[in-house]
């Protein structure tokens, strides 16, 4: 569960995020120049990759601790097996 000064954090990146992509269909709908497209495209996706650390930085601090300091053995790899597949899909490991 999320603490309320995280679910803030992620509210207001993820904002920003739903900025930079409205932005991106007024530039569409403007005929704008490629290259400013793409620079909204990479700052859209900047905003999304920062909430996602903020989720996993909270994760780790919490889910993953509290599988650790349970002693239970399951729970603890089912913890690293989950963290393995977020860092081969969104860390570039594996590809």
């Amino acid at each position: 569960m999320l603490d309320d000064a995280t679910k803030r954090k992620l509210t207001a990146r993820l904002k920003r995020a739903e900025g930079q992509i409205a932005a991106l269909r007024r530039m569409l709908d403007e005929d704008a120049y490629c290259v400013d497209v793409l620079l909204q495209i990479s700052a859209a996706q900047g905003a999304l990759g920062k909430a996602g650390q903020v989720l996993l930085g909270e994760h780790i601090r919490t889910c993953v601790a509290e599988a650790f300091a349970s002693g239970d053995e399951d729970s603890r790899e089912e913890k690293v097996d989950e963290l393995m597949d977020v860092f081969a899909r969104y860390g570039g490991l594996g590809r």
